[in-house]
């Protein structure tokens, strides 16, 4: 096992992992690489896809899904999922879908044929499904007969440029053979060419003789019946050469093994070694470039049905259908000796071992080298030490045979001979190096060994370096760099002068040198070099690789002073606390070695922050730099000392540190600057109070000004903070200090849009200034209200025109208290008169209202005619016009009657007081709208009549209710609502010409519920001969309204009126709830409605006599078949009879016949029958009365009467109807004379309370076609 030429063994096993080895077959199990191993199971009915993840160790998932079949991709973990048609592409670690597709067909065949496509065999076609974007399947080709349905498609292969596609199928063949038939197809011709084989792959080689590489198609393949034979063709590219293309070779099956064909092909790129597994578990091993079999063993007992390449060994996987997973690799030590001494092919084992770099043929190596030499063939000698694999022929002995070897004439050295063909071959080893460059720099070619260097055909060590650094520098140190030699490195750093890449170089390869005696030697010679030195050795990646104090002290030795700031500035960027002692260093040499600049550069720039501050501070200002020295210090008394050198301090900054310190030390800062020098700091100090007034208080800065009597700084102060202060004392500081620094524009200005300052005080400020120009004080009295006391202000110092500036062009609109306050100052009429002429535009109703508090009305009386005339129609105008002519009684009815811009509530309220009649009339004038106003008026001071008349007019149900209101619960009384019908019905409804008005009363009388009041009403339209009074609508009312609350006036109306609903009203007060049955009964027989009078004689009052004698005196069929009914309903027969014979009705003839069966009263019954039968053509009708003509004995009167049939029958049938008819019985509950009186019609107001009557039914009469117009028009 230990010399075999390869190595193979168990991976894992399938079953151990817990997979179901019923599923780890052909078709359900896979492998695209060496990465996964998918299975599809089911196990407990429970459908699983197993990933077994071998380069995480082995690990096995398990996904509940429903698939046929699962494929891993090669590189990534994205699994593609089939299930018969459906096709799912998923990634598993963004556990997202990435694509899905439906084929019609089915697949039979598929795998990842790249990581990003995969290919997939249908019955008939071949499809590839690239997993970018969201495009389908495309088609590549359509299966050759040859592979048709009964072929199982066992592989799939693209070539490496994916312009070449073999797809690999068996089928059974004659005598249990299995045949195989592969379809290769190219792209680029889309031709197919068909071949018989059983497995091939595709692979890149790169032929001898050639610098390109070949694309090969390696396939077992057969012609007709002759064995199984190996072809390998280049395939798909335009060679620069011969197209590659080996003779078939024989593939040496075992003799046990003679129908055992091959199932998997694999070429191992990095080997060009071809990996055939067949179907009874041999492997086979073959060379690509010559195809000679180099290995065959039996591996398996069982299939392996899928494999894999191996990466890591260069070799192959594979698994059995007992889960078992094999490895297969050759083994490097033991390929070539296996060759030589088994295969006993010594051209094969060069050709491997110089190939594949292999040991074992060292000894094949040294005889044909030997033979080389002994023929003095250099080139055959040098091109075989060059090749030969692991080094076995580039070692000092044979340099040293070279060397010996003699020289040619006219050909170059043998030894140059060797380097020329190594060179051109490869790289020189340490040795042939160092030879080759001995020659080489003897001839002064250095430019050729530094051509080899760069293009790494040297392997440097230091040997070589000494050897360079005779002569050059730049050289050795390339050759010292790449052998890492660091401490001649560093040398030849030094004797180029390049410090600064000693650190980076140091640092690079963790190598310790003495800087610091390097740095002593390097500052007196090269100061400049070894400033940048030593910034590289302080600023070292890994830390500084020096003690920069003694740095400083190496430069300050020398009084570089310059160097020592530079350092220093680069040493210390970072900026640590523990470097503060040399940050105070670095100031304190500037400071006071003459460089202040340069000091104050340095603090300028915010570099350090861990410095002595104090001890710096004084530095500073013995430099004079009282700047910094004011940053550092902290003390009171220091900065107080400092601050006042204004001169010499930039006053930006000063105005920028006084917002480092709180506001107590500013304030005390601030005072000593004003104490030192006020007219020079004046400037700086507002600027100051400007920019931090919050922080300091606009109070304090304030006081502070004042206790200098600094008025022109604190009106600078002020003016720049009084647009955004919110504070009150600061506006009215800013107006003092401005009206005392005679900045009037500004007075006027701030009292003008400022809306901060307390009104009063700057009220008063300015009426004590007694200013020449009064407007800063108008504005203020304008916009706070203080008019009056403005006003007085003017006329009491004689600013009267500053009044009529104030009245005609500030204010306007405030004239009306101009003027009030000019009359309470007893002004001139004449002043005022003219004062007003010439405001065009002012609140007339406010106006009014001041001239009126002082009885003074009829002053305005010019001006406001004048209005009037000019067309002014302002409501205030008109009203002012208005009180004027009422308190002049000028024909005030006249204005208030015709006047059409007063307002009424204005003039009614002022006439209130002086004519309640003409506020009535202006009330009346406002449409309702002072309606509340007008209804108060007129109540108070009797004036029923005229409300009457307007209640009438207006026709406003909801004015009736206020007046009509009745006192219940939760509701006042009208006061005085007698008063008020009275003056309705006596005098304003008489009036009344407008139906509409007359019907608005009405309703609101009926609305008011007040029905012996509506009654009244009603009597004075209807019974007094009015324009209404034939009007049904109001007859209906009146009479309804009776019944409902006077019911002994209802006989009176009904009798005196004519034009009402009789039939309606006969039915509401027939009802339950009135029981007015004698009414009722002169109202239908008035109207004509004698079927209903009847009705009620019978049903309600029940007298059978008048019934009868009304009857009698109408004398109607309707009147007399209900007076019938009536009469058999009492059993009075006879009288029913004679009554039905005068309607001649016979409808109730079953009724009839039935009682006079029960009575025996055949003898009246005849004449009854007689009339009927001349309507009713009845058997029944016929039977009864040949019945009674028997039982009366009128036997001729009976014979006749058979003798004339009526209607067809039979003896029989006549003979049986005599027992029914005799035994017919009248059912009291057969008949339901009457029907339930219906409701109330919908239009009858008064009638809603009224309830379906509980009485027995009695009949009415249904009057149809008539529909009630009874208060339509309401």
């Amino acid at each position: 096992m230990a010399d075999l030429p390869i190595t193979f063994g168990e991976v894992l096993n399938l079953g151990t992992l817990g997979v179901n080895l019923d599923y780890v077959k052909f078709g359900t199990c896979a492998m695209e690489s060496d990465k996964f191993i998918t299975v599809c199971e089911t196990v407990n009915g429970q459908a699983n896809v197993v990933i077994v993840d071998m380069a995480a160790g082995n690990n096995v998932q398990r996904r509940p899904i429903a698939a046929e079949a699962a494929i891993m991709n090669p590189l990534t973990k994205v699994i593609a999922l089939r299930a018969g048609s459906q096709l799912q592409i998923f990634n598993m670690e963004l556990r997202a879908k990435m694509k899905s597709h439906q084929m019609t067909d089915p697949i039979v065949f598929w795998r990842w044929i790249t990581p990003n496509t995969i290919g997939m065999v249908t019955a008939t076609a071949v499809y590839h499904w690239s997993i970018e974007g969201d495009s389908a399947p495309a088609k590549q080709f359509d299966r050759h007969a040859n592979l048709g349905p009964n072929t199982q498609i066992i592989s799939y292969e693209t070539s490496p440029d994916n312009q070449w596609l073999l797809l690999v199928g068996i089928s059974a063949g004659e005598g249990g053979r299995i045949e195989g038939n592969m379809q290769l197809y190219s792209k680029d011709k889309k031709v197919s060419q068909v071949l018989q084989g059983h497995a091939g792959t595709f692979t890149n080689m790169k032929p001898p003789g050639r610098t390109d590489e070949a694309q090969v198609l390696c396939f077992a393949g057969t012609k007709g019946d002759a064995p199984l034979q190996l072809f390998i063709m280049e395939v798909g590219t335009n060679a620069a050469g011969q197209t590659f293309r080996l003779p078939p070779q024989p593939i040496p099956f075992a003799a046990d093994a003679v129908n055992d064909f091959p199932v998997s092909m694999m070429a191992a790129p990095s080997d060009d070694i071809i990996y055939m597994i067949t179907k009874m578990g041999y492997l086979f091993l073959f060379d690509i470039h010559t195809g000679k079999p180099v290995y065959r063993a039996r591996v398996a007992q069982d299939t392996v049905f899928v494999t894999a390449l191996h990466t890591a060994s260069k070799g192959m996987l594979g698994i059995t259908r007992r889960g078992q997973l094999l490895q297969f690799s050759i083994n490097q030590q033991k390929l070539v000796p296996y060759i030589v001494g088994t295969l006993r092919d010594s051209q094969l084992a060069l050709q491997l071992a110089t190939r594949l770099n292999l040991p074992g043929a060292e000894e094949l190596y040294f005889t044909e080298f030997n033979r080389l030499v002994g023929m003095n063939d250099v080139q055959g000698a040098a091109r075989l030490a060059a090749v030969s694999p692991q080094g076995v022929l580039r070692t000092p002995q044979v340099i040293q045979r070279f060397q010996q070897m003699p020289a040619q004439p006219g050909q170059p050295l043998p030894l140059l001979q060797f380097f020329s063909v190594c060179l051109e071959m490869g790289t020189l080893n340490k040795y042939e190096s160092i030879e080759l460059a001995r020659p080489v720099l003897m001839q002064g070619r250095g430019q050729l060994l530094q051509k080899w260097l760069s293009e790494d055909k040297l392997e440097c060590s230091e040997e070589l370096g000494d050897m360079c650094a005779q002569s050059d520098t730049t050289m050795a140190l390339s050759v010292y760099l790449r052998a890492n030699v660091p401490e001649k490195v560093i040398n030849c750093f030094v004797q180029r002068g390049e410090f600064d890449k000693i650190v980076a170089y140091a640092s690079k390869t963790n190598y310790r040198c003495d800087y610091t005696f390097m740095l002593q030697n390097l500052v007196r010679a090269n100061p400049q070099g070894a400033l940048d030195f030593a910034q590289k050795l302080a600023t070292a990646e890994n830390g500084p690789l020096v003690d920069i104090a003694s740095v400083v002290d190496i430069f300050m030795q020398v009084s570089r002073v310059q160097e020592t700031t530079a350092f220093l500035l680069e040493a210390l960027k970072n900026n640590r606390p523990e470097e503060g002692p040399l940050q105070t260093r670095l100031l304190e040499i500037n400071l006071l070695g003459g460089s202040p600049q340069v000091a104050d550069a340095i603090l300028s720039n915010n570099m350090f922050s861990h410095y002595d501050r104090p001890r710096v501070a004084q530095l500073c200002e013995k430099a004079g730099l009282f700047q910094r020295a004011l940053e550092h210090y902290t003390e009171l008394a220091d900065l107080k000392r400092v601050v006042v050198n204004t001169h010499a301090i930039n006053h930006e900054f000063i105005v920028t540190f006084f917002g480092t310190v709180n506001a107590e030390v500013s304030m005390e800062l601030i005072n000593a600057l004003l104490g030192h020098n006020l007219r020079q700091n004046i400037q700086i100090v507002v600027q100051v109070a400007t920019k931090y007034v919050e922080q300091l208080g606009a109070k304090q800065i304030i006081e502070m000004f004042e206790k200098y009597k600094s008025f022109d700084g604190l009106y600078y102060f002020l003016g720049s903070v009084v647009n955004f202060s919110q504070e009150p004392e600061v506006h009215y500081k800013y107006i003092e200090a401005a009206t005392k620094m005679g900045q009037f524009k500004e007075v006027e200005r701030v009292c003008r849009d400022s809306a901060v300052y307390d009104p009063v005080k700057v009220k008063d400020f300015l009426k004590e200034s007694k200013l020449q120009d009064p407007r800063p004080l108008i504005h203020v009295c304008d916009r706070y209200d203080f008019v009056e006391e403005l006003t007085q202000y003017l006329y009491s110092n004689n600013l009267l025109k500053y009044i009529e500036v104030y009245a005609t062009k500030v204010s306007p609109q405030k004239t009306p208290l101009v003027v009030g306050k000019l009359l309470d100052l007893d002004c001139n009429e004449d002043y005022i008169k003219t004062l007003l002429s010439q405001i065009p535009q002012t609140p007339v109703d406010q106006l009014v209202e001041e001239v009126e508090k002082r009885n003074r009305l009829r002053l305005l009386q010019p001006w406001l005619e004048a209005r009037v005339t000019q067309g002014n129609t302002e409501p205030a105008t008109h009203n002012a016009m208005g009180k004027i002519y009422v308190t002049l009684n000028r024909d005030p009815q006249q204005f208030l009657v015709n006047n059409p811009y007063y307002e009424p509530a204005v003039v009614g309220k002022f006439c209130e007081k002086l004519d309640p009649a003409l506020a009535f009339l202006a009330y009346q004038r406002a449409g309702g709208a002072c309606d509340d106003d007008l209804i108060r008026v007129t109540t108070e001071n009797s004036l029923f009549k005229d409300l009457a008349r307007y209640l009438v007019h207006r026709q406003d149900l909801d004015l009736w209710g206020k007046v009509l209101v009745k006192a219940v619960e939760g509701e006042v009384e009208a006061p005085n609502r007698r008063a008020l019908i009275d003056q309705v019905v006596q005098t304003a409804l008489p009036e009344a010409r407008n139906p509409d008005e007359v019907s608005t009363t009405v309703r609101a009388f009926m609305n008011a519920e007040l029905p012996n009041e509506l009654i009244e009403l009603l009597e004075r339209i209807v019974l007094q001969g009015t324009d209404f009074s034939t009007n049904k609508n109001l007859q209906n009312l009146l009479i309804l309204t009776a019944i409902k609350a006077c019911k002994e006036k209802v006989m009176d109306y009904v009798n005196r009126l004519d034009n009402f609903d009789g039939p309606e009203i006969a039915r509401i007060a027939v009802g339950e709830q009135y029981q007015l049955y004698e009414e009722a009964f002169v109202i239908y027989k008035k109207t004509k409605f004698n079927g209903e009078a009847i009705g009620v004689l019978l049903d309600y009052i029940r007298d059978m006599t008048r019934a009868y004698e009304f009857a009698d005196r109408c004398n109607e069929p309707d009147v007399w078949s209900k007076l019938a009914k009536s009469q058999l309903d009492n059993n009075n027969l006879h009288d029913a009879l004679a009554s039905f014979i005068k309607a001649g009705d016979p409808s109730a003839y079953a009724d009839v016949i039935a009682t006079a069966e029960r009575d025996g009263n055949w003898a009246d019954l005849i004449d009854y029958l007689r009339m009927a039968r001349k309507t009713v053509k009845e058997q029944h009708l016929d039977t009864s009365l040949i019945y009674a003509l028997a039982k009366t004995e009128s036997t001729r009167s009976s014979r006749s009467l058979s003798r004339r049939p009526t209607w067809r029958r039979s003896r029989t049938r006549a003979s049986a109807s005599l027992p029914r008819a005799c035994s017919t019985r009248r059912s009291s509950s057969s008949r339901t004379s009457t029907t339930t009186p219906s409701s109330r019609s919908a239009t009858c107001v008064l009638a809603s309370s009224a309830k379906p009557s509980t009485r027995r039914p009695r009949p009415t009469r249904s009057v149809r076609g008539r529909k009630s117009t009874m208060l339509a028009w309401t």
